[in-house]
């Protein structure tokens, strides 16, 4: 947790003030009990009405005092732990911004949303608590201890006694209650990971007639979860009785004793009556403690998860000089847009290659086809050019230049990548389209869908490109979603456009249209297209073959129908004789 404490620098005014108006209120809850006893042993002793009156009053002064001191401490731990939260939780998602494909692959996305929710919320309590209690519970402790011996140190005999058994009940307590809280975090996450597996694919689900089996997955792991949290609450629950138990025994005790000190004059009454109130106020103070080690142990658990990602550095780094003007200027540049040179690459914790060996080189304004069996590393080779991934072997250039020189946002200012999987955000569609290009124009728009054919089904639409689209783009098709997606990527205006197999639940006819649209129109940009289609790739002027992750042919449709047996095979299988 110590790690974390940087980011309440700009809280810091707020901690102190916190902590010094909680200190006054226990400076006065302290005084309670003695002034009490001089109103037993000099008001209701004498039955002096007006002494009573007067100490009552001040009383209540020091009560309303405590009460507001109690607020305004209450007010500036709010501030310091809700603005810590807030800056934490904007620290990860800057931090989460740096990571490649790989950590977050690593991390999994629905513990990444539970860290930076969940945990985050943990570490927000446990600053308001450490802000409110850690020093008053206990400087009441220690502070009830001071004034019940100064009243009476034959009767703290009892304290001592009795402290050592209520401390040890605590310790127990803790003791099997702490790792179960770390547990709980755990079995929260697993159960995140399930239900946001059921709600994105709730359509498979159905589909496949396995609602029922999900059920009982998400009843289990559910259970699971319950069951501990059950376990650790039954065992926490143990803490107030068992404690009052041993409280109560103690007010026996002083009332025991401390009536055979009245009895032989060294106490009064009332000085018995705020030795039990300080006994209470010790005690109770000790549960408080016992209750912040638990908070403190779960926001620790949360801390260490928190920190794992502040801790995992992006495997993807820019270069410590960047480009120059002078190396970015276009007349320097090289003619070949993308060149790779014996590439490799394997994702983490695999042992095998992804892809082996690939080598070809593509001029800018050509169009070049991908085309392979599904799983033989279509979509891993065009994810190493925007460099979302990086190589482990062999060369990957952009305009001449390795991808590994170049700032991350200035390589993908060039690139526009419509994934396979189409994506889009809830807001209006003219929203979505300038994703890419915020100061893109009305006719820029309407230009770039019609080339994606997307103009067609959105003029129809009642508000047209000012139609909301909800969240996941549930209410529209995956067709509507794919020729979004691909006019998003056009109106950037990129020097390399990459369609990741992005037109698959398209018509041929609607594809051929967009292939056609795409020709006329993208003649500067060196368009790259993956596709499991023939007819997709056959026109390309250059296409690239792979199988397993191997480069298995490189050429021309002709070219490759004569010299490479796989395309000729895929040929075979979708083309009649």
């Amino acid at each position: 947790m110590l790690k974390l404490i940087p980011f309440l620098k700009n809280y810091k005014k707020n901690v102190f003030l916190g902590q010094f108006f909680k200190l006054l209120e226990a400076i006065f809850e302290l005084m309670i009990p003695t002034i009490m006893a001089l109103v037993i042993d000099n008001g209701v002793k004498n039955r002096d009405v007006n002494y009573i009156l007067k100490m009552g009053a001040l009383m209540f002064l020091i009560a309303t005092l405590g009460v507001m001191f109690a607020f305004t401490c209450q007010y500036f731990a709010s501030i310091a732990s809700q603005g810590f939260g807030t800056v934490v939780r904007n620290a990860i998602f800057k931090h989460i911004g740096t990571f490649s494909h790989s950590e977050i692959d690593s991390f999994g996305t629905a513990s990444l949303i539970n860290r930076t929710t969940n945990d985050v919320n943990q570490l927000q309590v446990a600053v308001a608590m450490w802000i409110r209690l850690v020093v008053r519970a206990p400087f009441l402790c220690i502070g009830g201890i001071v004034m019940a011996m100064l009243l009476d140190l034959k009767l703290s005999i009892v304290i001592l006694i009795i402290l050592p058994v209520f401390v040890l009940v605590l310790f127990l307590v803790m003791r099997k209650s702490i790792p179960l809280y770390k547990k709980v975090q755990g079995k929260l996450d697993r159960l995140a990971v399930i239900l946001r597996e059921n709600l994105s694919g709730v359509r498979v689900v159905r589909a496949f007639d396995k609602v029922e089996y999900e059920k009982d997955r998400f009843k289990t792991s559910n259970r699971d979860l319950s069951d501990t949290a059950v376990r650790v609450g039954s065992i926490a629950a143990l803490m107030n009785p068992a404690t009052s138990i041993i409280m109560n025994f103690a007010i026996i005790a002083i009332i025991w004793f401390g009536g055979f000190r009245v009895n032989i004059g060294g106490m009064t009454q009332g000085q018995v009556i705020a030795y039990i109130n300080y006994v209470i106020q010790i005690f109770s103070a000790l549960v408080v403690v016992a209750n912040l080690v638990v908070t403190f142990t779960k926001a620790a658990a949360s801390a260490a998860r928190v920190n794992e990602i502040f801790d995992t550095k992006g495997s993807i780094i820019d270069p410590e000089i960047s480009l120059g003007s002078k190396e970015m200027d276009e007349s320097n540049l090289s003619s070949d847009a993308i060149e790779f040179e014996n590439v490799s690459f394997t994702y983490k914790g695999s042992k095998e290659y992804a892809l082996k060996d690939i080598s070809f080189k593509l001029s800018r304004g050509q169009t070049f086809g991908i085309i392979g069996a599904t799983g033989s590393g279509k979509s891993t080779l065009i994810n190493l050019i925007p460099r979302f991934y990086d190589a482990d072997d062999g060369c990957i250039k952009v305009n001449g230049i390795k991808v590994e020189n170049y700032n991350q946002v200035k390589l993908r200012e060039k690139i526009g990548v419509v994934p396979q999987k189409a994506v889009v955000f809830s807001g209006s569609i003219k929203e979505n389209l300038k994703w890419g290009l915020e100061t893109a124009s009305d006719e820029e728009i309407k230009k770039a869908a019609k080339i994606a054919q997307a103009a067609e089904f959105i003029e129809k639409l009642e508000f047209k490109y000012d139609t909301k689209i909800s969240q996941g783009g549930t209410n529209l098709s995956g067709g509507q979603k794919q020729r979004l997606t691909i006019a998003r990527a056009l109106v950037k205006k990129p020097q390399i456009l990459i369609l990741d197999d992005s037109s698959s639940a398209l018509d041929y006819a609607t594809d051929a249209q967009l292939r056609k649209e795409l020709k006329d129109n993208t003649e500067s940009m060196t368009l790259v297209m993956v596709s499991q289609r023939v007819n997709a790739v056959k026109d390309a002027d250059l296409i690239l073959v792979l199988d397993d992750g191997e480069q298995v042919g490189l050429g021309t449709h002709k070219e490759l129908i004569e010299t490479c047996e796989v395309y000729k095979e895929i040929c075979l299988s979708q083309v009649e004789k």
